[in-house]
């Protein structure tokens, strides 16, 4: 019998599906289910309306180069109430061009310069005729956790005031290549590159994610059950 119930957004989930990203949202549902939380899924899609109340969480994922570049110019119709739902603590997921378009901006394949919505305030280079690709892990000493994954991206990314990396490089790439850093976390927000998904190989990230969620839904004391 389930006690909890949480209602998840997916951002532009008909178009950001690339990269098995959306595998996220199918490990906690997974997860949610054993310890009896009901979750209801809704995209929210291009010409659509994002109501920054009615969710508990956001998925934000990546896709192609011509699907991110529809988003971008949509989105700024979303632009107040996504960095609204974020300054409210609201829960978010975003991965690789997700990550990317809630920063200032991020340079394209072809050197064009894409706006985002500088709902955080980190931006995002281009390489030249090169790409971070390879398995990647992270470690974050303020959790103490250790994160696996698989990184493939063109893009550098550079962290602003009052962000923090979701963890510091062991293995592989990164943000940028240089700085050590990957991903970030930003109040209630957490970005990264990792694809593959990111969940499927780090249940205490998804654990985390489906905790914040319930913290700030209903009690800031809310604790999840082990999960084995």
């Amino acid at each position: 019998m389930t006690n909890y119930h949480l209602t998840f957004c997916h951002l532009y989930g008909n178009l950001l599906n690339t990269y098995g990203d959306n595998g996220n949202l199918l490990l906690l549902n997974y997860y949610a289910k054993k310890l009896g939380i009901t979750i209801d899924t809704e995209i929210i899609s291009v010409f659509e309306d994002f109501d920054e109340t009615k969710y508990d969480f956001v998925f934000f994922g990546g896709g192609q180069d011509y699907e991110q570049k529809i988003v971008s110019e949509d989105i700024q119709t979303k632009k107040d109430a996504i960095t609204r739902y974020i300054e409210n603590d609201g829960v978010m997921l975003a991965i690789c061009g997700g990550f990317q378009l809630l920063g200032e901006y991020y340079i394209g394949a072809h050197g064009e310069k894409i706006e985002g919505i500088s709902a955080l305030p980190h931006y995002t280079l281009s390489q030249d005729n090169n790409r971070f690709i390879g398995d990647i892990e992270i470690y974050n000493k303020e959790f103490d956790e250790t994160y696996y994954g698989f990184e493939n991206h063109n893009g550098m990314t550079f962290l602003g005031e009052g962000e923090k990396p979701l963890g510091e490089v062991v293995k592989g790439y990164g943000n940028n290549g240089k700085d050590k850093t990957e991903g970030v976390i930003y109040k209630n927000v957490i970005g990264s590159y990792f694809h593959g998904p990111l969940l499927a190989k780090n249940k205490q990230l998804a654990l985390r994610l489906l905790n914040m969620a319930m913290k700030t839904k209903y009690e800031k004391t809310f604790k999840l059950k082990e999960l084995n």
